[in-house]
């Protein structure tokens, strides 16, 4: 559609000089139609006046944070405008963090699994209609429909049940690099002191709503987990804040990014400890842990991050985002991330070349100076020794540790 005067006709709000253009086609319709549509329009109109009043303020807004006057979009609402990050998004770890049981490639693929550890033997069914969890000493068995499968399997999945009105996490959890089961990480109890105990580990309470709201969307509601509500994964709305209001005022003002949070406005080292902490868990976090989380650390990216010795937390090519976005899956192989390590640390010879730190290049950005030593013994693969991947035990799984370093064959774990 050409916007010129010749195609658009003009309404304008009594008592205001704001202007709403309708489109010709519109302004002819039954007039029937166009009272519903210019019925639309003042409510609309009446939405942007009475907003500002009561506008919430989302410069403050971090995951697992609640917005109490705000409603949540859907997924479906992101993508009528942003079609190819929330494409993209959906299929990402992230976005399959959490899914309801009947959707769970795992168990689809796998009717029946087993474990077990002394007395005690578990057992996951499958049967294309329901996914049950079952536990049993010989005697007494336990058994409960699995509600929900946390993890997309990249590492593990692991299953929540209810019971008497309250959640449970399985004591077993599937494994990828095994295809089979074995003990929840941080659930294991050898021998367990009852029936109940080795089934699962009660959540419910702050722990339930702290696993929803980094794995899942929408389900914390005044301080409540309302797993009515809940949309399964990590979605826009889960970074961005609820996009109700924000969705609404794009149908009639696009363009304008109000009523909704946008992390690149934070700094660096608020977007990595504070906003992507809230969930993979900062340095204030992992402080309040018992001996630092131990080796269970490793899966706590941004404190190891933090504690590189020689790294800015506050430089800018040191943010999370810096490396990951998050719109897409991880990046996989040991040459994936060389070209974001010479952002700071030029390869060998480069500076000798061109005689200047600082390169400006016509019509482009001028490159950051390198404040890096270049690394002596290679140009390429620069994670393979400088991140490297640290065995977590019990779950069958190398993580990357982002603790960066020059590591050594045989040193101890740095916590």
């Amino acid at each position: 559609m050409r916007n010129n005067r010749q195609d658009l006709v003009c309404v304008a709000s009594r008592g205001r000089c704001r202007r709403t253009i309708l489109p010709r086609r519109i302004a002819r319709l039954d007039p029937f139609w166009r009272g519903a549509l210019c019925l639309l329009l003042f409510s609309c109109l009446a939405f942007g006046q009475a907003r500002p009043e009561k506008a919430t303020d989302f410069s403050h807004f971090r995951p697992r944070q609640e917005m109490p006057d705000e409603s949540f979009a859907g997924r479906e609402a992101c993508a009528s405008c942003h079609v190819e990050k929330s494409r993209s998004q959906s299929h990402t770890a992230m976005g399959h963090a959490l899914s309801i049981a009947a959707e769970s490639a795992v168990l689809r693929s796998h009717p029946r699994m087993t474990f077990r550890a002394g007395a005690y033997s578990y057992e996951i069914v499958s049967d294309g209609r329901k996914n049950s969890y079952c536990v049993t000493d010989g005697k007494e068995t336990i058994s409960a429909p699995i509600l929900y499968a946390f993890g997309n399997a990249h590492v593990a999945q692991t299953y929540v049940y209810a019971r008497n009105g309250r959640l449970y996490e399985g004591r077993v959890s599937y494994y990828t690099a095994i295809d089979g089961l074995d003990w929840t990480i941080g659930d294991a109890l050898n021998p367990a002191p009852s029936l109940e105990e080795a089934a699962g580990r009660d959540i419910s309470g702050d722990e339930a709503r702290n696993c929803f709201s980094c794995h899942g969307t929408a389900a914390v509601v005044n301080t409540k987990l309302q797993l009515d509500r809940l949309i399964p994964g990590v979605t826009c709305e889960t970074c961005h804040g609820p996009g109700g209001s924000h969705a609404a005022l794009m149908l009639f003002a696009p363009g304008k990014s109000m009523y909704i949070f946008n992390p690149k406005t934070l700094d660096t080292e608020s977007l990595s400890q504070e906003f992507c902490g809230a969930c993979h868990r900062g340095v204030d976090t992992v402080a309040m842990m018992p001996d630092l989380g131990s080796i269970s650390n490793v899966r706590f990216q941004p404190y190891r991050l933090f504690n590189s010795r020689g790294h800015d937390p506050k430089d800018t090519r040191f943010a999370c985002t810096a490396c990951h976005d998050p719109h897409e899956d991880l990046k996989q192989g040991d040459t994936a991330y060389d070209a974001k390590c010479t952002t700071c640390h030029a390869p060998r010879g480069a500076e000798q070349a061109t005689g200047q730190k600082n390169i400006a290049i016509a019509g482009q950005r001028p490159v950051l100076p390198s404040t890096g030593k270049s690394c002596p013994v290679a140009s390429e693969r620069c994670v393979s020794c400088h991140m490297p991947k640290v065995e977590l035990p019990g779950a069958h799984f190398k993580f990357t540790d982002h603790r960066i370093r020059i590591a050594r064959q045989g040193e101890a774990y740095p916590y």
